[in-house]
């Protein structure tokens, strides 16, 4: 299920869902030039920490890696990113998106099992 086109692009709203939460949280922390320097660097670090680390064959990143990981590293980065967005708009004040962001994650696990089950083996 994991490689449904429909669940890929799933997938890939939820990853800019996250940015855009790890930015939104960036931008509601401080004021004046740090206010945009968190709100458009800390996404960026995290979109390059995203496409760095990767699992040698993982069809879910074309399956190159510029970094090549265990797969279960490669989980706990995926789960550390959504659960900082997550977190990032219930600090923000948004606790009903922030809940809905976690809700559409753990769905899209559900849904990618066979993923999931292959980075544990990897």
């Amino acid at each position: 299920m994991s490689g449904n086109p429909v669940n890929l692009a799933f997938r890939f709203l939820l990853e800019l869902a996250g940015l855009a939460a790890i930015g939104y949280w960036g931008w509601t922390q401080h004021d004046g030039v740090w206010r945009f320097v968190l709100a458009l660097g800390l996404p960026l670090l995290a979109a390059i920490l995203w496409g760095t680390f990767r699992v040698p064959g993982d069809a879910s990143s074309s399956g190159r890696a510029s970094v090549p990981v265990p797969g279960i590293v490669l989980l706990v980065l995926e789960l550390a990113f959504f659960a900082a967005a997550a977190w990032g708009l219930f600090d923000a004040g948004q606790q009903t998106l922030g809940l809905i962001l976690a809700v559409a994650v753990l769905l899209h696990y559900v849904l990618s099992y066979d993923r999931v089950i292959w980075l544990l083996r990897s």
